[in-house]
């Protein structure tokens, strides 16, 4: 199954016997604060207009921990989490839709999540809300309970995994060059990456539209990041959203991989922890 699905297949679903349960996860990682504006309200984004009958979920406090050791998103507490998606209508026989603003980062975080608990049938929204050409709903829907039950899966890296990956298979790193390579760092303490990573932006997998590239291109992209046919593929980024995006792009190429949740903001809080600059891997 096709891990993203576009605007108009979508309307289709929607119009058709079956449709899916929306999630709007709407979330945005931005420098607000610094620039003197309030930080981005997703749940007053989707109170301005969302999908007909989409269900808010809320990202930092619903597809994460508090952030602690674990990184700045942690895995939420499961429990929490079953409780969350059972609210928004999630059931384990019926489809799943997420969307957010556009970027994908958060939309993918979901997609992962109830993936990787168990869900059999999640798609993210291709270009995420701008993408879709159809009315927009201003009400708060109330859908009737789900029954999914999260139940953890295979996919997950911890730190000592992620760094036997980078020796081992391919390790990406899904953040900016700049960040990858340590040149600025404008949110955790340690600039740099994982000795034996990847650079592998995850802007790259998408076009100028916000759409993600062809499955063609994105396989021929990783290719040539040195994923090869039957590695072992992991991802990380800063703190375990955006590498989600990587795995969906990953995915829609044909190519199973595996998310170091935990990711930079995670790694390089332990000072015993080694740490690379440069724009090479070691």
């Amino acid at each position: 199954m096709n891990a993203i699905i576009s605007a108009s297949d979508l309307a289709r679903d929607l119009a058709g016997a079956r449709p899916p349960v929306l999630l709007d996860v709407r979330w945005q990682l931005t420098a607000a604060k610094a620039a003197g504006e309030p930080p981005f309200d997703g749940r007053a984004a989707y109170e301005a207009g969302h999908l007909p009958t989409a269900v808010y979920v809320d990202l930092d406090r619903e597809l994460a921990s508090a952030p602690g050791k674990g990184g700045r998103h942690p895995l939420p507490d499961l429990a929490h989490f079953g409780t969350a998606m059972r609210r928004a209508g999630v059931s384990a026989g019926r489809p799943v839709v997420v969307y957010d603003g556009g970027q994908g980062w958060a939309a993918a975080r979901a997609w992962w999540l109830l993936r990787w608990t168990g869900h059999p049938d999640v798609r993210v929204l291709d270009g995420g809300l701008p993408s879709w050409e159809g009315p927009l709903d201003t009400s708060v829907p109330a859908p009737a309970e789900g029954d999914f039950v999260p139940e953890p899966g295979a996919g997950l890296l911890d730190a000592d995994a992620a760094a036997a990956l980078a020796r081992s298979g391919a390790l990406l790193d899904a953040r900016a060059g700049e960040r990858y390579r340590g040149e600025v760092e404008p949110i955790d303490p340690v600039a740099g990456h994982i000795p034996g990573a990847v650079s592998a932006p995850t802007t790259e997998n998408v076009g100028a539209d916000g759409r993600f590239l062809p499955a063609g291109e994105l396989r021929a992209r990783f290719e040539g990041l040195g994923v090869t046919e039957g590695a072992r593929v992991g991802v990380y980024c800063g703190s375990g959203v955006s590498a989600a995006h990587e795995v969906l792009a990953l995915a829609a190429a044909g190519i199973p991989a595996e998310l170091y949740v935990g990711s930079w903001s995670e790694w390089s809080s332990d000072p015993d922890r080694p740490v690379a600059v440069g724009p090479d891997p070691q």
